[in-house]
């Protein structure tokens, strides 16, 4: 635009045209009463736009409508219809006496279009910067400029902590800014990575950790600094292993045991991704896996499905030598008198195993199963690699299971729409029965079967137990039973990690892999083989698949107190003792909790001499020191204890505790 069309304020004899730059004083320039954005800037907004009008001026000047009164003559104002935000950033400033009152601001007349419109468009038409880009950005600024934090800052109006926070993000490995563009990462997760500046650190756990990436293990992976030797990845590789690749270790000279830490956390985890993924590997290769993955965090199995192993087949021959086989192992056990076995015996034990062994597992997984199925080798909480078999990626689940009907009546339906669903009834006259018949006929036929069920309790225990096999061992054949009944299981790994490689996990999965082995790889043959258990078995079955679907987490965001009471009572009537499972460390409890917590246990556990003698520590310390004083005294937190190990009996009358003070351990 040239100068010549450059106006200044008109008179009310003359005003712009379309298109014409003008320079308004300040005062002059007016919100449109016609701006399609009718809620007003944020103050944080309006800092920011004077902020940037300070340092650089007005960058985009507005577009402004001449006013005019009643009689079309113009005042002397002007209503700006897009750049409102600027507007209030100019007043800003000379609120703030920055600029004057009359501060000649260059703007964009428009006479022609509706200002209603081109403000609807200007708010519409337009994408926000993605925060990456601001990121790089800010980045760029302080690499290039020299800027400070405080300097950028105070030209965007936005606090110096903010810049650092974006400063920060901005010197993200360039791998997962472009994660974060593709929307492969939140930002949290970016957030949770960027805790540390070492970009080599941020790709090794971006890769290692694969699609899971929690932010709490994100966290967790790139704050360590160093690792005990006690830790569950050094006792996984091996001190020996972790120095001849290189790695230093920093030794605690004033310990009987002469402990340590390791410093190289890079080269440790490396250490264990390639020994997890050389294990898994291994194990794809020797069992014919379809897939085989290596995890350093343990996942949330719950998103797989499963395939067991199933009995393996044996000749008559071999099923005949494997029993005398194993019978005489026994005789020859069962006759070993106080001083042991002869030299004689144990070779001949050993000549037996050797035979057993031979003849291979007496379960396997099938060679469908396997390949459709894969095994996920993760490393334990005790520092031994633990392998997950017989998982099944959701792709690999069939999307519509086999129909529970035959292929015939399946395809009768097809062909008529239904018309051949009550074709062994008799029909009058070759019709088909109406639907409204059908319906009536199998209700009353319900209702004798109800009768029949009632009156029958083995076929009453099998139905039950059908049913929650369906749900608990073959995912998606669930309504493959007339019973109405519904189990729901929820994993608990996200919730707790490590809860499944605990005490109690281990046996829950233990009794459920043990009935994996023993039912049917299809679900059409699981009623035969539950109908045909002893009421004994079937009621081990049931315990089995009721165990998995209890829910009884305390979540503030999921009020369950008729459910969570009911927990408790079941808790009391199984007599649940959690002192076998869980044990208060500073990791599962203590840096968890306030100070006074801490003291509060320790004083239940220890006494108050104790507690006193660490009163004045430092959180730290005093969780480290709270570990060690409570350790094998079987201290449980509240939530943690049934009612049977209550230290002391409530008062007679006493209130008992409402929902809100089952909530108050999780608040402190």
């Amino acid at each position: 635009m040239t100068a010549q069309s450059t106006q200044t304020a008109p008179t009310e004899a003359t005003a712009p045209q379309h298109g014409a730059e003008v320079i308004v004083p300040l005062n002059r320039l007016k919100a449109s009463p016609k701006n399609a954005r009718k809620t007003p800037h944020s103050p944080a907004t309006i800092e920011a736009f004077a902020a940037s009008i300070k340092a650089k001026g007005v960058l985009q000047p507005p577009v402004v409508e001449v006013e005019r009164d009643g009689e079309g003559v113009p005042t002397g104002n002007y209503l700006v219809t897009i750049g409102e935000g600027r507007r209030q950033g100019l007043r800003l400033l000379a609120k703030r006496k920055a600029i004057k009152r009359t501060h000649p601001v260059r703007c964009i007349v428009d006479a022609e279009n509706d200002a209603h419109e081109i403000s609807l468009d200007e708010n519409m038409t337009r994408e926000a910067m993605h925060p990456a880009d601001q990121f790089e950005a800010f980045q760029r600024l302080a690499e290039e400029r020299g800027y400070g934090a405080e300097e950028i800052g105070a030209r965007f109006g936005v606090s110096a902590h903010v810049v650092r926070q974006r400063l920060r993000l901005g010197a993200a490995a360039p791998e997962l800014m472009a994660a974060y563009r593709a929307g492969a990462l939140a930002l949290d997760q970016l957030m949770a990575f960027c805790v540390s500046e070492d970009q080599n650190r941020q790709r090794q756990v971006f890769e290692q950790l694969g699609e899971y990436r929690p932010v709490h293990a994100i966290r967790r992976a790139m704050t360590e600094a160093k690792v005990a030797v006690g830790d569950r990845r050094v006792r996984f590789v091996g001190v020996e292993a972790y120095e001849a690749a290189g790695g230093g270790i920093l030794r605690d000279l004033f310990t009987e045991d002469g402990g340590g830490w390791l410093e190289d956390v890079v080269l440790l985890d490396r250490l264990v991704g390639e020994k997890l993924t050389g294990l898994a590997d291994e194990a794809r290769g020797r069992e014919g896996w379809k897939w085989a993955e290596a995890a350093l965090e343990y996942p949330d199995l719950s998103a797989f499905g499963r395939v067991y192993p199933v009995a393996v087949e044996r000749s008559e021959a071999d099923a005949a030598e494997i029993a005398a086989l194993s019978e005489e192992y026994d005789g020859i056990v069962s006759e070993a008198g106080d001083d042991g076995l002869s030299p004689e015996a144990d070779a001949r034990l050993e000549e037996i195993d050797k035979a057993l062994q031979a003849f291979g597992p007496d379960f396997a997984y099938a060679p469908e199963a396997r390949a459709r199925a894969g095994v996920m080798v993760m490393l334990g909480h005790d520092g031994l690699a633990r392998f997950e078999r017989g998982l099944v990626r959701a792709e690999d689940v069939p999307a519509d299971p086999p129909s529970p009907w035959s292929e015939e009546e399946a395809a009768d339906d097809g062909a008529d729409g239904g018309a051949q669903a009550g074709a062994d009834a008799p029909d009058e006259g070759g019709a088909a029965l109406s639907d409204r018949l059908l319906i009536d006929l199998t209700a009353h036929r319900t209702m004798g079967l109800r009768d029949a069920v009632q009156a029958d309790v083995n076929a009453a225990l099998a139905t039950v137990v059908h049913a929650l096999v369906l749900q608990v061992f073959y995912p998606g054949y669930g309504v493959w039973t007339p019973l109405q009944l519904r189990l729901t299981t929820t994993g608990l790994e996200r919730l707790a990690p490590g809860v499944d490689d605990g005490p109690a996990g281990r046996r829950v999965r233990d009794r459920c892999e043990a009935w994996g082995a023993r039912l049917p790889e299809r679900p059409q043959d699981l009623w035969g083989v539950v109908a045909a258990l002893a009421p004994s078995d079937q009621l081990d079955l049931m315990a089995c698949c009721a165990g998995v679907g209890l829910y009884a987490v305390r979540d503030p965001h999921d009020r369950r107190p008729g459910a969570l009471a009911q927990a408790e009572t079941l808790a009391t009537a199984v007599g649940l003792d959690m002192t076998g499972t869980w044990s208060a460390t500073a990791a599962s409890y203590f840096t968890r909790v306030a100070k006074p917590k801490v003291l509060e246990a320790v004083t239940e556990a220890a006494g108050a001499q104790e507690a006193g003698r660490i009163a004045g520590f430092k959180k730290a310390d005093m969780a480290e020191a709270a570990e060690r004083l409570v350790e094998g005294k079987g201290w449980l937190p509240a939530p943690l204890r049934t009612v049977s190990d209550a230290a002391e009996p409530e008062e007679p009358g006493a209130e008992a505790p409402s929902d809100d003070d089952a909530y108050s351990f999780a608040a402190e």
